[in-house]
């Protein structure tokens, strides 16, 4: 067996991406890695659905962060990871989405890396292209959206959101946010502020891929509200821009001016 550069039997940590939650949209390479682990070291957002693919007799550790409960913080992970693998362990560390897409997966690499342990990424479909094939609401379409980009909606700790809102308040873009439920309120009011039409559609959607995927539709004036008296469960990802309007509900919701309408979808 290998040695590491403290001397100890090597293992590895494969730093894996479990995608949206449908095991259909899971990699084989990830699949297999899950499957030959010793050990897996997953998140809340991998979904129970992927979780019930790893074998009965491999270890599980839990080390998901919801707000104000973190079973580990993401140092004490760090050094999980190492440790495991330092024990000689095949670590597959499993995130929901893609772990290099708000999932801290490079700060976790760059751990490994400090402490000499081998580690390798899986990259998996991230939770924006998952809602985008589940409610037909592409990220891009010609006529609509010329590009997409991705910003976290939550700062660890609490911390202020102090994003571009300038350049983000484009309307030839989709703009995707992750985690956004807390501050939603906060970052429509700031997008207006800056420019952005209080009427540009947006679609926030809980699960999904999964049995359990839920989406409202609204307009960017109103979408805070519209969440608030859903039933959607956190984490929360918004689509925001004219892409929104090629779901067929969301277009007839909004062309009526219903926007508070929870739409339960069973996926698959």
């Amino acid at each position: 067996m290998m040695k590491d550069k403290t001397g100890a039997n090597a293992g590895q940590v494969l730093l894996i991406g479990a995608g949206p939650g449908d095991p259909e949209l899971l990699t084989r390479g990830a699949l297999r890695a899950m499957q030959r682990a010793d050990v897996v070291v997953y998140d809340r957002l991998v979904s129970p659905e992927i979780m019930g693919l790893v074998p009965e007799d491999v270890l599980r550790i839990d080390v998901g962060k919801a707000p104000g409960d973190h079973k580990l913080t993401q140092e004490e992970t760090n050094t999980l990871l190492i440790d495991l693998a330092r024990r000689g362990m095949r670590v597959a560390r499993l995130k929901g989405g893609d772990p290099l897409i708000f999932g801290r997966g490079s700060e976790e690499a760059a751990e490994l890396h400090k402490a000499g342990v081998a580690f390798e990424y899986l990259p998996g479909i991230t939770s924006a292209q998952g809602a985008a094939a589940a409610t037909g609401v592409p990220l891009t379409h010609r006529g609509l959206a010329t590009g997409v980009r991705y910003v976290t909606g939550h700062r660890a700790k609490d911390a202020p959101l102090n994003l571009d809102w300038a350049s983000l308040s484009n309307e030839d873009t989709t703009l995707v946010v992750y985690m956004g439920a807390m501050n939603i309120a906060d970052i429509t009011s700031k997008l207006i502020r800056h420019g952005m039409a209080s009427s540009l559609p947006v679609m926030a959607v809980s699960a999904a891929t999964t049995p359990r995927q839920k989406q409202v539709f609204s307009d960017l004036g109103h979408i805070a509200e519209t969440v608030g008296a859903s039933d959607l469960d956190a984490p929360l990802l918004f689509v925001i821009g004219h892409v929104v309007t090629l779901n067929p509900v969301a277009a007839q919701q909004l062309a009526s001016g219903t926007k508070d309408d929870a739409k339960a979808v069973a996926y698959g």
